[in-house]
């Protein structure tokens, strides 16, 4: 990063918008990219790890629970999820979160070598919020060799 730009990069930062008040505490995301001159606007990236190319089933509740209930990135129409593979196919793993999650995975065209698909959504907006409804969010594996 060459330090110009319009953006932070922030490990942990916490969700104010989501928040609940007292005694809960606000979502903390893994990682965000925090806009400099409005703050509030971030793309979250979660994290999960997936023993299994089948073990998709916490991985696709954060996406429903969290990214489609405004709960997490409620003033962006993007985010992104992580996806820590131990074991199995990067393959058939985006074959079944498609399929569990009922979503239509799409490469993503500038990056056709890497594994990486976007899903794009609706999201149900809280009574009385003006977020964006259209959510695309981008689904990335990386699989590790465990020792």
């Amino acid at each position: 990063m060459t330090g110009f730009e319009p953006f932070d990069v922030q490990h942990g930062p916490y969700e104010p918008e989501s928040w609940l008040g007292p005694p809960a505490q606000p979502p903390l995301y893994d990682i965000a990219f925090k806009l400099r001159c409005n703050p509030r606007v971030m793309w979250p990236l979660e994290a999960k790890v997936l023993r299994t190319d089948g073990s998709v089933a916490e991985y696709i509740k954060e996406i429903r629970s969290n990214f489609l209930t405004c709960r997490y990135a409620p003033f962006s129409s993007e985010a992104a999820m992580l996806g820590y593979l131990l074991g199995g196919d990067s393959q058939v793993t985006f074959s079944n979160i498609g399929i569990k999650g009922n979503w239509k995975l799409n490469m993503h065209l500038q990056f056709p070598d890497r594994d990486h698909r976007t899903s794009d959504h609706k999201r149900k907006i809280p009574e009385g919020k003006v977020y964006p409804a259209d959510f695309r969010c981008h689904h990335l594996l990386f699989k590790l060799k465990v020792l």
